[in-house]
């Protein structure tokens, strides 16, 4: 089990978080962002429902945009605009 960075597409992302609880999806969502440049999007993958409070919380204290919150299939879903 280990957390994954991959490109979906141009100047989009996703970090795959299942199986990890807080504080971690949080720590590697705000690696992740510093990677990027502004104006691309990552969408987080997780399914911890506490980290969906923590996320939010700490990408908007940076200054990065919420895009999206959303749940399919039993994992959570954070859409981040850097």
């Amino acid at each position: 089990m280990a957390i994954k960075l991959s490109k979906k597409s141009d100047g989009v992302f996703e970090l795959d978080c299942k199986g990890y609880a807080c504080p971690h999806p949080q720590l590697y969502t705000l690696k992740s962002l510093e990677k990027l440049q502004p104006g691309h999007i990552l969408e987080v993958v997780y399914d911890n429902a506490s980290s969906v409070e923590s996320i939010s919380t700490a990408v908007t204290k940076k200054g990065y945009k919420i895009i999206e919150n959303t749940k399919e299939s039993g994992n959570y879903i954070t859409k981040i605009e850097k």
